[in-house]
């Protein structure tokens, strides 16, 4: 009976806690290698929010190579997005050989009042 009660506890948390978080910045983006070796990453940022602007947008970029992390980097834009707008970028960095694939997600960004 004791396990049941908590069963239907951890259910009713687990449903009660569903995630309304949306997301204003989207972040697309490819890579490849240039002709003096680095890893070039062209991103673009998009700001959906149809009233708030962002600033101060945090990246996290991960090199993968064979599926194994072998590099990362952070990047810091401090252009304002306005609302509906994108901010285009590119990252430059010297990566390990044979980096496959670059992860890119964003870390922060801070709401423009």
């Amino acid at each position: 009976m004791r396990s049941v009660v908590l069963f239907l506890i951890l259910a009713i948390g687990l449903f009660a806690c569903k995630s309304n978080d949306k997301k204003f910045l989207q972040l697309n983006g490819d890579d490849h290698r240039n002709f003096f070796g680095k890893t070039v990453y062209k991103g673009v940022i998009k700001n959906t929010a149809t009233v708030a602007a962002y600033s101060e947008v945090r990246i996290k970029l991960l090199y993968f190579k064979k599926g194994i992390q072998v590099a990362n980097h952070e990047e810091l834009f401090e252009n304002m997005i306005a609302p509906n707008g994108d901010f285009s970028f590119k990252a430059r960095y010297k990566t390990p050989k044979g980096t496959d694939s670059v992860a890119a997600y964003i870390m922060s960004a801070k709401a423009v009042k």
